[in-house]
């Protein structure tokens, strides 16, 4: 569950860092709007030893009891300040005039000289199991943005980018290219030299590892491209999303500290459930006994709007962690079989 502090009041820091904080007891502090109105939202966390059983108590009645908690995430989602994403000079980079980057947890870039609003991305940083800022949530690039792009993976450290839609969906650009056409093609954004090494096309996503350099400096990562996750909706299973995740994790440079930035079109429904997912199963595997799910998406959605933004998609998340915990059960209980039947083999000795 989370607070969140400002100056001696419990409420959303709209000014420092970052996102929610753990309270023990039984409730957390939320907040509705730019108000000062103080809401207090009851901690749900589930065991993982009850967790199927109350996946399929939400799921009854046509998931009645997961609309239920969809409208109250809308009810008490908080909304802060975009002023910067609203200055004239900056519009154009925002693919969604209402998906706009919050001013206190967006991404800033180094300023350009001369170039009024440079310091601008649509981007946020959303904090994970290990990090206040283990992502990046972000729009699919523009073509009056790639090289912005490119500037926040140099300046961020970044090893991983996630991408999760395709350039086109249902007839409509959803995000414009912005790696190169050819592998060992080099191509400049800005002042950055970006060059695909390797290619491999998998059943449901593609790897590339590419190449940056700036001046003498030059710096590898991996672009993972999930293939199937339509807009606004969710994969038909969970199975290729958890191994995709698993597939994500693996990539992460331990030598460079960024963020892993994670982007479909609007940066916030997919990108907040792949992020979700992700997060939970990082701290299931560091031997967490419970999840709060719906408190997780509230936190996502103090430094992002609409982070997990259908009623399908939370559910995905909840149907991701559910089939998480049995494939791990199954594992361990085959394990189990495999010491018995080695500790039941006779031992023979040498007359």
């Amino acid at each position: 569950m989370f607070i969140l502090r400002r100056r001696s009041m419990l409420c959303f820091n709209k000014d420092t860092d970052k996102g929610f904080t753990e309270l023990s007891g039984k409730t957390n502090v939320g907040y509705q709007g730019d108000s000062t109105e103080m809401k207090v939202i009851k901690a749900r966390n589930i065991k993982v030893a009850e967790f199927a059983d109350k996946f399929y108590q939400l799921s009854k009645d046509s998931n009645m009891k997961f609309s239920e908690e969809v409208k109250l995430l809308k009810e008490l989602s908080p909304t802060h300040a975009t002023h910067c994403a609203e200055e004239q000079a900056v519009r154009i980079k925002n693919r969604y005039t209402n998906i706009l980057a919050y001013d206190h947890s967006r991404v800033k870039l180094l300023p350009l000289d001369e170039e009024e609003g440079s310091d601008y991305i649509n981007a946020n940083y959303i904090p994970g199991y290990h990090s206040k800022r283990e992502y990046i949530a972000t729009q699919g690039p523009l073509v009056c943005t790639k090289d912005d792009f490119w500037r926040m993976i140099w300046e961020q450290n970044v090893s991983v980018i996630v991408m999760l839609t395709q350039l086109v969906e249902r007839g409509r650009r959803k995000c414009d290219q912005y790696w190169p056409e050819e592998v060992s093609e080099p191509v400049y954004f800005g002042d950055l030299i970006v060059r695909i090494d390797s290619e491999s096309t998998l059943p449901d996503y593609v790897i590339r590892v590419i190449s940056m350099q700036l001046g003498d400096i030059q710096r590898r990562m991996t672009h993972l491209l999930y293939l199937a996750w339509p807009d606004m909706g969710t994969p038909t299973t969970s199975d290729s999303v958890l191994k995709f995740v698993e597939s994500c994790r693996k990539h992460k440079n331990p030598t460079l500290h960024g963020p892993i930035v994670v982007h479909c079109s609007a940066g916030v429904g997919r990108t907040g459930t792949f992020i979700a997912v992700d997060h939970l199963i990082q701290s299931l595997n560091a031997g967490n006994h419970e999840v709060d799910i719906f408190n997780m998406v509230l936190g996502m959605r103090n430094e992002r709007p609409n982070m997990v933004q259908t009623e399908d998609q939370y559910i995905f998340i909840h149907e991701c962690i559910k089939d998480f915990l049995t494939s791990e059960n199954e594992e361990d209980e085959e394990e189990d079989e495999e010491e018995d039947e080695e500790e039941d083999e006779p031992i023979y000795q040498n007359t």
